[in-house]
């Protein structure tokens, strides 16, 4: 059913809740996971995959240690860095790389949180054309 789920990564401890759901799906739909972390500072929105800064650098090091968790589960997983607005990349990576399910995290603002930041995730559901599974972090 799911043979491909995009798993988007914040590289903050909201990520946790999502990961640990997605795995024995994954493992029960033996579905090829890709993580992708979208940095925004802004390095990585002026200079793209030219960046080179903290950021990226800390960002890379956060995809290559979840990667290595779901593989030594035995998890097919592939990890892809984007740059720039989250949501945006996010839609675009869905759009041009197709997958069958999104999965993410939030954070669970509430009402004014939500009006002045927006959410990426209620953003980026409105956007893709795939079911998108939201889990509230604790």
């Amino acid at each position: 059913m799911y043979k491909k789920i995009l798993i988007t990564l914040d590289a903050t401890p909201t990520d946790r809740a999502i990961l640990d759901h997605m795995k024995p799906l994954a493992r029960l739909m033996e579905s090829r996971v890709v993580l992708l972390h979208v940095a925004d500072g802004w390095a990585a929105r002026w200079y793209g995959p030219d960046a080179v800064s903290r950021e990226v650098e800390e960002d890379t090091a956060y995809l290559a240690k979840i990667h290595a968790e779901f593989a030594s589960e035995g998890i097919e997983t592939e990890v892809k860095l984007a740059y720039g607005d989250p949501v945006t990349e996010i839609v675009r990576w869905v759009k041009e790389q197709g997958c069958d399910l999104v999965a993410m995290s939030t954070h669970g603002h509430r009402l004014l949180g939500d009006l002045f930041l927006g959410t990426t995730a209620t953003r980026v559901q409105h956007d893709v054309n795939v079911p998108v599974l939201l889990l509230r972090a604790r």
